[in-house]
């Protein structure tokens, strides 16, 4: 479903790596691993389109990534290293705006927040960080029918319960034929290949 054909990455004149290649198949997740700096986070914004490679390419199910536009979007959730959510609004209205911007349905939003026990109705910029994060990490209890999750750092600031239930989440993601593709520290309970960008 997910191929990256020989794809070089070059950030700042600096070269972080070169013709990497691999492959994932529905129920397939790939942990990527490596030190700060080693591109880690690029590599995940190349998979999703925000970043074009400097060589090499992209494809999901056959066609590449660029042709696919919208279409290619509309399959994928990506959640950043930082929450990426808006301060001064509620997690229930993050996540409400987050589905929207994202085509989804925005059905059962306090339930997915409650599921991570985070506060529906407080402005986030009076949560700490480990709620933040779990309030951004809320929008994967809705995105089962996106087959394809890119996750860079989903763990940082998070206490050992929520972790699980995000080892939960992806666990079950990929027994439904979901990919997963995700860039940690952390060690994980999640099957899959690793790689590591650090050689």
């Amino acid at each position: 479903m997910l191929e990256a054909a020989s794809i070089d990455c070059v950030r700042q004149g600096r070269s972080l790596f070169r013709a990497l290649s691999f492959s994932l198949a529905a129920g397939e997740a790939l942990r990527v691993a490596g030190p700060n700096g080693c591109g880690k986070t690029s590599l995940l914004r190349i998979l999703c389109g925000l970043l074009a490679p400097a060589a090499g390419e992209i494809r999901w199910k056959g066609s590449r990534i660029g042709e696919l536009n919208e279409e290619y979007s509309r399959e994928l959730v990506y959640l950043g290293h930082a929450p990426a959510v808006k301060d001064d609004l509620t997690a229930a209205e993050n996540l409400r705006f987050a589905c929207a911007f994202a085509g989804m349905a925005v059905l059962e939003v306090e339930s997915a927040i409650e599921r991570f026990g985070v506060p529906a109705n407080t402005p986030i910029k009076r949560l700490s960080q480990g709620q933040k994060r779990r309030a951004a990490l809320a929008r994967l209890v809705l995105s089962s029918k996106a087959p394809l999750w890119l996750l860079d750092e989903p763990f940082v600031a998070l206490d050992a319960p929520a972790a699980r239930l995000v080892e939960g989440l992806v666990s079950g993601h990929l027994a439904g034929g979901g990919v997963v593709v995700y860039a940690t520290h952390q060690e994980a309970q999640i099957p899959g290949r690793v790689i590591s960008l650090d050689a």
